[in-house]
């Protein structure tokens, strides 16, 4: 099986390439981002979105700026560039991938003695993030397989697969692992709302790989849990404090119900989304337009004067979650955040 590849570097043409996700799944379009304005503007729109992917494009975007700034008398460059990786790391403030990205390739830019090896290094450490992303992503999908019976339905929210990531995914990393091995797989795909990454992006990526899946509304999954059509929830993640697990809006209500109707709980996240440095109340959670809720398509569903709250993620307690998929391993609260630290490390993060 060979995932869809999200986003791509065209040294010949000096562009980060990446699907337009806001087109799926009736569009299969690529995007040529020329421009930091240009990336910012894709990460903001969500034509590129997901936790790994955003952290893929925020490295790639400091090899994007390093190439476009004509300064050339070194110093002088090194601030520009400087400049230029903060605006990509505030494009979005709550996926942590974003400003991993942009911060390991600024680490190992700044070793550069001149612009020309700057440049050099600004790549071959984007590529080398790309290339761990997809190692983690398999490797936790394998550790997530294991998991999983021969038989299972898997409920799973928003889009935490190939297009969340450089390819694989993670909580459609572990499906597509498990597959792989042998099990019988069925997705059950919340919708997401309100710009439906479920039912447009998770629904077309297992379609494409002929897994089962199964739309549904949101607020149909507690119910389809009580009636014991869930064998598992699992989820992908934006950022992992210490205090609890930050993921698309909807996480912490499944969580709740699956609790309620002891329904495993699983978040599947590669060690990059950690974050040991912060806890929840000094992450900020983006809101979003109110258009993303008062307008379907050209359609009002909300009278104009009606206040709209659109939080695009929210915060789950990890005494919620069954246990972390990992690229180290399966991780059961409570987190030995040492261990993890020790791991970061290890991996360069």
């Amino acid at each position: 099986m060979r995932a869809v590849e999200t986003l791509h570097w065209d040294d010949e043409e000096v562009a980060l390439t990446l699907i337009d996700q806001t087109r799926l799944p009736g569009h299969f379009r690529i995007v040529r981002c020329r421009t930091v304005d240009r990336l910012i503007t894709a990460i903001r729109r969500l034509e590129i979105r997901g936790a790994p992917a955003l952290g893929v494009a925020g490295a790639y975007g400091v090899v994007l700026a390093s190439r476009k700034i004509r300064e050339r008398e070194h110093f002088r460059f090194m601030e520009m560039l400087k400049a230029e990786a903060a605006r990509i790391t505030d494009a979005r403030p709550t996926a942590v991938n974003l400003s991993l990205g942009v911060e390991i390739v600024m680490r190992v830019v700044e070793s550069a003695h001149s612009v020309t090896e700057a440049r050099e290094k600004a790549l071959r450490a984007a590529r080398e993030f790309t290339a761990a992303d997809s190692r983690a992503c398999h490797e936790l999908g394998d550790y997530g397989a294991a998991l999983i019976g021969k038989r299972c339905t898997v409920l799973t929210h928003c889009n935490a697969g190939a297009l969340a990531c450089s390819e694989w995914g993670t909580a459609l990393g572990v499906v597509r692992s498990a597959v792989e091995a042998g099990s019988d797989v069925e997705v059950i795909a919340c919708e997401t709302r309100p710009l439906l990454q479920g039912a447009r992006l998770t629904a077309w990526e297992l379609q494409r790989d002929g897994i089962p899946v199964t739309v549904i509304p949101d607020s149909s999954a507690a119910f389809l849990m009580k009636l014991g059509e869930i064998d598992a929830v699992i989820l992908g993640a934006d950022r992992i404090t210490p205090d609890g697990v930050f993921n698309k809006i909807g996480t912490y209500m499944h969580a709740v119900c699956a609790s309620h109707h002891g329904v495993p709980f699983y978040v599947a996240a590669p060690l990059s989304t950690f974050d040991p440095h912060r806890i929840a109340r000094e992450v900020t959670i983006e809101q979003r337009d109110r258009n993303e809720v008062a307008f379907c398509g050209s359609t009002v569903t909300v009278p104009d004067g009606v206040g709209v709250k659109n939080y695009a993620f929210d915060l789950t307690p990890h005494q919620l979650v069954t246990a972390f998929i990992t690229d180290i391993g399966v991780i059961s609260p409570p987190v030995d955040w040492n261990e993890i630290e020790a791991a970061r490390k290890d991996r360069g993060l």
